[in-house]
């Protein structure tokens, strides 16, 4: 297969680009599943952006800045921000139906959020990047020279040097091989220009926000070609998904804390049941930042050996809670929780990889030809800790403007692919051999990589990930491939980033906490390494 342009994921930043590309090139977007199965599907709050007169670039950007406790890039933080109302703009023009308010300058309700000085969230009630992903992803069908292949799972990308070992110069990504899930085959796809846009790496934690796809396999194939990762300790615990036992990583949005919701001791914290306790850890309490917040949660559910704590919004009247959170009050109502009237049990999750590969302002990788955008990327925009609703619109401004530099870029020479060799593997014996490794690594990722973090605790996950790196590559070296193979094959390569990048940083850091370190330096740099061979 050829295309022009290979879209590895479909998130908000691959549909981004595609739609913005689909005029002038031929486009194929490749996705694991469905195309409403990645993360921004999910994503509740809403999109930062400067939409009011009340509100400046200026402000943004040191919301950004504090919130990414100095390891921001304030230059990419400076050109996110700016183009900003031209991306929402942008998606109202799609037909995105955002929650209206015809007291605002541009006709939209705003909200806020943690770390934000203004209301500059706008939404589409509680359910934004449904919302955003449905109206795209009608868009992207309907394009004829968009081609989609659902159920597809990435493999690796293709380096000229494996077409032609004796080039001279730098290797050039020449395409991408992909997994035909439902047809069990491997389709090999040669493309002018490749994007990786599949997200996050949450699911090598044992709690987390994110669903399935979840992998790191951007991260992960980016890495195995030699580009740069940068600042992959920095995993962003999102302080409140909801605690129940038939609850699978369904997140309690921080528009509820922006909208009054107070943290409060659960009844099993005997006495101290009901007492507020995020004033005695910060000034800004419910409102801080969330690294602040979910260190906070963890310190208190250690102290007190508690399972959750609670989050309460039922001093807001039924009315304004139906009205901005209708998603949220149906899913807990489905686990016998009316929040209208009694809190929320919560804890935090794994939520969001504040780290990637490392791009330029074009989306643009260390390798010629391969573009990564989103989560996947790290563009310099989050820093040490995200502000919250900044992912969308880093999303959207990075996939338009990998998509003007793609559109620039004069045809590279034809290549020939070599087709996927399974001539010297098996089917595996057995798939336990899978599952029991995926185990294993998120429930050690969780126990010694988490909200807090010790040297020991990192040695020792480098151990057993250096173990289980070498049991998979066996693996993968001897059996046919599974979509349950390959995302655990990324995950353990996302996982050994994560450790190293980790043990290289000597100070506690916004969502990096040590306490081996428990100081903040006066400088800092970002953390940049590339995978070990």
């Amino acid at each position: 297969m050829k295309f022009d342009v290979a879209i590895i994921g479909s998130g908000l930043a691959g549909l981004s680009v595609a739609l913005h590309l689909a005029e002038q090139k031929n486009v194929v977007v490749i996705s694991k599943g469905e195309l409403l199965d990645g993360a921004s599907n999910w994503a509740q709050g809403g999109i930062a952006a400067v939409l009011d007169s009340g509100d400046s670039h200026a402000q943004h950007i040191d919301d950004t800045l504090i919130a990414g406790a100095g390891l921001c890039d304030e230059s990419s933080t400076r050109f996110i921000v700016e183009h900003g109302r031209d991306a929402i703009e942008w998606l109202i023009e799609q037909g995105v139906p955002f929650t209206r308010d015809a007291s605002a300058e541009l006709g939209f309700h705003l909200t806020r959020e943690g770390g934000h000085s203004q209301r500059r969230i706008i939404h589409a009630a509680d359910a934004t990047g449904h919302a955003v992903q449905v109206t795209l992803e009608q868009r992207v069908r309907s394009h004829p020279n968009i081609t989609l292949l659902e159920h597809h799972c990435a493999i690796d990308v293709i380096s000229s040097k494996k077409v032609d070992p004796t080039a001279p110069g730098t290797p050039r990504c020449v395409g991408v091989y992909v997994q035909d899930v439902k047809q069990n085959k491997v389709v090999t796809i040669a493309a002018d220009h490749t994007v990786l846009a599949t997200g996050g790496a949450g699911k090598v934690y044992l709690y987390t926000s994110n669903p399935d796809s979840a992998t790191g396999d951007g991260i992960a194939m980016a890495a195995r070609v030699g580009c740069r990762v940068a600042n992959m300790e920095f995993i962003q615990f999102h302080p409140t998904c909801l605690y129940h036992p038939y609850a699978k990583s369904f997140l309690i949005s921080e528009a509820l804390r922006g909208e009054g919701a107070l943290l409060k001791l659960p009844a099993s914290a005997g006495t101290a049941a009901g007492m507020r306790f995020m004033p005695q850890h910060d000034d800004r309490a419910e409102l801080a930042p969330r690294d602040i917040v979910a260190r906070s949660i963890d310190f208190e559910m250690k102290k007190r050996g508690l399972d959750h704590v609670d989050l309460d919004i039922s001093h807001q009247s039924p009315e304004f809670i139906q009205e901005h959170f209708p998603t949220i009050q149906a899913r807990c109502l489905e686990f016998g929780i009316d929040i209208t009237k009694q809190p929320i049990p919560v804890v935090p999750a794994a939520h969001y990889t504040c780290g990637g590969v490392v791009t330029d302002m074009s989306g643009r990788t260390d390798m010629p030809g391969l573009y990564a955008v989103g989560e996947t990327a790290y563009t310099g925009l989050h820093g040490a800790n995200r502000l919250a609703s900044n992912s969308l619109l880093e999303c959207l401004v990075l996939g338009r403007a990998a998509a003007l530099h793609i559109e620039q870029q004069t045809k590279p020479a034809a290549v020939t692919l070599p087709a996927w060799d399974e001539s010297r593997v098996s089917d595996a014996d057995e798939e336990v051999v899978i599952s029991h490794n995926w185990d294993e690594l998120r429930r050690f990722m969780w126990n010694y990589v988490s909200i807090v973090r010790t040297n020991k605790r990192l040695q020792r996950a480098q151990h057993r990930i250096a173990l289980l790196k070498e049991e998979i590559d066996e693996y993968y070296a001897n059996f046919r491939i599974t979509r349950d193979l390959l995302e655990l094959r990324n995950l353990v390569d996302v996982a050994a980033l994560i450790v190293n990048s980790a043990l290289a940083r000597k100070e506690s850091r916004g969502l990096h906490y040590s306490l081996d370190y428990p100081d903040t330096l006066a400088k800092a740099l970002p953390t940049v390494i590339t995978l070990e061979k």
